[in-house]
């Protein structure tokens, strides 16, 4: 009995190690934040148009909803 507690602990132990030395996270994190900034650098680079675009596409809904209000 305490010789497969030992085993088990082993194991357990192992798992862990691999578990803490494993890098294959950093990889993801480093990835995303690179794609964060990628994302942020073109919604400096392209504000205007963007702004142009949100207040075309709000002033066409705005447009269609007064519309259904209206019954027009």
């Amino acid at each position: 009995m305490f010789t497969n507690l030992r085993v088990m602990g082993g194991l357990l132990l192992d798992k862990l190690k691999r578990r803490l030395t494993d890098e294959t996270g950093a990889v993801d994190v480093v990835a995303i934040v690179v794609l964060i900034g990628i994302v942020v650098l073109l919604a400096i680079i392209f504000k205007d148009q963007i702004a142009d675009l949100l207040n075309s596409l709000f002033g066409t809904i705005e447009e269609n909803a007064t519309n259904a209000v209206n019954g027009g």
